[in-house]
């Protein structure tokens, strides 16, 4: 038999994990993201001399 105690730590752990993934949610649709997602997104698209250019460029 399980004790009670059990039960309200799952539901706190529950709780806590839920709120933790909404903070990284709402941290992540910030606005002054938006630029550097973007740049993310199109990184699959580009030409290999494009990226190692680009990342040359954040490196200086």
């Amino acid at each position: 038999m399980m004790n009670p105690l059990w039960g309200n730590l799952a539901g706190a752990i529950t709780v806590v994990l839920m709120a933790v993934f909404i903070g990284i949610w709402f941290w992540a649709w910030r606005a002054r993201h938006r630029s550097v997602f973007d740049r993310m997104a199109r990184l699959p698209m580009q030409d290999g001399s494009e990226c190692a250019q680009h990342d040359e460029g954040d490196r200086r």
